[in-house]
């Protein structure tokens, strides 16, 4: 049923914030981050007015095809680039407004998992000071303490404490990316962004690194931003996802209800090409015209206007407001002109 239009654009509310509600950990306001274009002649519209929370303890999925700025979107929120405008709060304090030692120490609380766990990992550092480098970095304890911490941190993520000895190009990639969790999690941090860290491993490695971290979180009460490409992948660990197109979020919901019912037309595209091993369950493939337009020349209006099989005079023109397809605690939010106030939803 409509639930009627929420001022705004590409936003992923997550759980109200109403008076007795908890704050979320993070929260982030119309963040934008253009680059020059590789010739100096244009600009690329990497991240444009995106707006997203997350609940303490929860997990965030970002989903999206590749080159939709999901990656630009984790480096923005911590602080790694700076954005040309928009807000970010962690914990009720204003990220964009700490000084550099306010931001050193934030930085404890915040950290990130790369995609490519060997790139990620110095190869002339052994695993032991990997690990130990960002509790040198912060000063946090001494050297005994430090060496006890490794050990312990390599026993949680599934590797002796042996490993600590030894060099990266020692270990498979699945190995190598418990290596980048541990020293991940190795500040106590409260928010991990995770980028696409699996898509690098094989698919039998792949699920015992997505139950790791799943383990971590209830154990050490994290939060995650869980970003990837691969919508199976993003159902089986989040909470809540956020759909990325060319820049922009165009659709967020809890997990379950993204899956069984996705509204905005991209999103029921990518919906319908993972596969499902039960032919009763088996989806009707939508297949996409056209290719993804240059984020150096984004289209105007709706950004997906020139791929979508519902596209409308309006959608040419007009870039569609955010809609409440459901209310609560984790609304339905979805950014299509197929569900403005002049249109009725059932």
């Amino acid at each position: 049923m409509h639930a009627g239009a929420a001022a705004g654009r590409a936003t992923a509310a997550g759980p109200a914030t109403a008076a007795g509600a908890a704050a979320p950990l993070l929260e982030a306001s119309g963040l934008t981050k253009y680059f020059p274009a590789r010739d100096g002649r244009g600009t690329v519209h990497a991240v444009d007015g995106v707006s997203l929370t997350l609940a303490r303890g929860e997990t965030l999925g970002i989903v999206g095809e590749s080159g939709c700025g999901k990656s630009t979107l984790a480096r923005l929120l911590l602080r790694l680039i700076e954005p040309d405008s928009g807000t970010i709060r962690f914990d009720g304090e204003d990220l964009l407004g700490a000084g550099r030692a306010a931001l050193r120490a934030r930085r404890r609380d915040m950290q990130l998992v790369f995609q490519d766990p060997y790139a990620s990992l110095d190869p002339r550092m052994t695993v032991g000071a990997i690990v130990a480098e960002p509790l040198a970095i912060h000063r946090m304890g001494t050297g005994r303490q430090r060496r006890e911490k490794v050990a312990e941190l390599l026993e949680l993520v599934g590797l002796g404490a042996d490993a600590a000895t030894r060099y990266p190009h020692e270990f498979s990639g699945g190995q190598r990316q418990r290596i980048g969790i541990a020293r991940a999690i190795a500040l106590e941090p409260r928010l991990i962004i995770a980028d696409e860290p699996v898509s690098a491993l094989d698919v039998s490695i792949q699920s015992q690194i997505l139950n790791l971290l799943l383990e971590l979180k209830g154990r050490l009460g994290l939060s995650y931003i869980f970003i990837s490409h691969d919508l199976a992948v993003v159902e089986h660990v989040s909470d809540r996802v956020a759909v990325m197109y060319l820049g922009r979020i165009v659709e967020t919901a809890p997990t379950e209800t993204l899956y069984a019912r996705p509204s905005h037309p991209y999103t029921q595209a990518l919906i319908s090409a993972i596969p499902q091993p039960d032919p009763a369950q088996r989806r009707a493939r939508i297949v996409l015209s056209g290719d993804i337009p240059s984020p150096e020349q984004p289209p105007p209006g709706c950004r997906f206007h020139p791929r979508c099989p519902h596209v409308m005079e309006k959608c040419r023109t007009v870039v569609p407001g955010t809609t409440t397809l459901q209310g609560g605690a984790s609304p339905h939010l979805v950014d299509c002109h197929l569900y403005g106030p002049d249109r009725q939803v059932s």
